[in-house]
């Protein structure tokens, strides 16, 4: 049946649906199976070996190029194991232009590779004009792009930095895990490939770890489909199942996601024991705008900066009763963490600085709880850390 003219939402849950030739199975049937027989000698089917290619893999792979609107996808094991894929785009002498305020393990990562001499890496503010000059001038072979940034969700404009990147020649890879293409449509802003960690919104449940990079052209997918094989990072059979399965829900997940987030977010705003607010479905925000024009909503991110004081941090992090103190995002369960020690713990104090994560900063993962309760839960914990806090500084 086609889906080709519907929405997004509508070819997220019926993606794999009826595919079953044999028993007319309404969901798709998983296939655990490491290998399969040929047909006859010299003579493979379709598929040989797991590692190389397997139906229940295939399935998410064709629903995430789906929605990406993209001409191909490949399935990985993990987050990091799609960004480890993406960077086999790129040879010894080649620069690659990273943002300065990217998640931990992405800059962990490229610092690593640089380092062995994998290739270059520059870390810039992409939102400095000046910087991005200097940057552009040194000829980039890759653009890497995370917007909403993790952890302070600063917003980048994708289509101004594709045409930029493409004026040099260079590839555009986003990394679209905060909003997912329920959100954000990155190959139809001017970006080459995406990036995600489906462990986060897209399986939506924190029980499964995995990846997928997509791309806008068949030749980029092939070429990352055989990097994927050859280095051993596609995803596994049972995860791709699960994914597919949280995949069904997106939509809906998000609306609730979002719809609780910025009451959170209104609510943190209008707190004198707040010092700042990041979340860009608040007018206030600097990439509001943007934001409003590239993205088709805001997601359920929010961040925001308490007190340095550790007292009031720890004291804040360790009484909510609706977030669990975990690392990841994503997940129909509200998760509160502190980057600083937590999901960026990886960089130095001066990329730190350079970044803008303070001792302060706390995320939020917001799931869908009911808001009310998740609202409560945040004024109680804050109101518990300010006193805390004063009597630690009394004392």
């Amino acid at each position: 049946m086609s889906t080709l003219n519907c929405h997004e939402s509508t070819r997220a849950v019926r993606a794999g649906l009826e595919s079953d030739q044999q028993h007319g199975a309404v969901v798709p049937a998983l296939h655990l199976s490491s290998n399969f027989t040929f047909e006859r000698l010299g003579v493979p089917r379709q598929y040989d070996y797991t590692r190389s290619g397997n139906p229940t893999r295939d399935t998410l792979a064709d629903a995430l190029s789906d929605l990406e609107e993209g001409a191909g996808a490949s399935v990985t094991c993990s987050g990091m194991a799609a960004i480890t894929l993406a960077c086999q785009l790129l040879n010894p002498g080649d620069l690659l232009l990273a943002p300065h305020d990217c998640y931990g393990g992405t800059y962990r990562l490229f610092q690593t590779l640089a380092a062995r001499g994998q290739f270059d890496v520059v870390f810039v503010n992409q939102n400095d004009a000046g910087a991005l000059q200097t940057a552009f001038a040194r000829g980039p072979a890759m653009v890497w792009i995370e917007t909403p940034s993790n952890p302070l969700l600063r917003i980048v404009d994708i289509a101004a930095l594709s045409r930029q990147a493409k004026a040099v020649g260079a590839l555009v890879f986003v990394d679209n895990t905060f909003l997912s293409p329920a959100l954000q449509k990155p190959l139809q802003l001017g970006a080459d490939l995406v990036v995600h960690s489906t462990t986060k919104y897209l399986n939506g449940h924190s029980d499964v770890v995995g990846g997928a990079v997509v791309a806008k052209d068949s030749a980029l997918a092939a070429s990352i489909r055989d990097w994927s094989n050859c280095l051993g990072l596609t995803g596994a059979p049972f995860d791709s199942f699960l994914t597919l399965r949280g995949l069904r829900t997106l939509g809906a997940r998000l609306r609730c996601h979002e719809e609780n987030a910025r009451c959170i977010a209104l609510l943190l705003d209008g707190d004198d024991r707040i010092r700042a607010v990041h979340y860009p479905g608040l007018a206030s925000h600097e990439g509001h705008a943007l934001a409003a024009r590239q993205q088709a909503g805001f997601g359920g991110m929010v961040s925001f900066e308490l007190d340095d004081n550790q007292v009031c941090v720890r004291t804040f992090a360790e009484n909510l009763n609706f977030f669990s103190l975990a690392e990841s995002l994503g997940g129909v369960e509200s998760l509160v963490c502190h980057p600083s020690t937590m999901t960026h713990a990886a960089l130095s104090d001066e990329a730190k600085r350079v970044a803008g994560i303070t001792e302060g900063l706390i995320r939020l993962s917001v799931g869908i709880e009911c808001g009310d309760d998740l609202v409560a839960d945040l004024q109680q914990a804050l109101a518990l850390s300010t006193v805390n806090a004063t009597q630690a500084r009394a004392g």
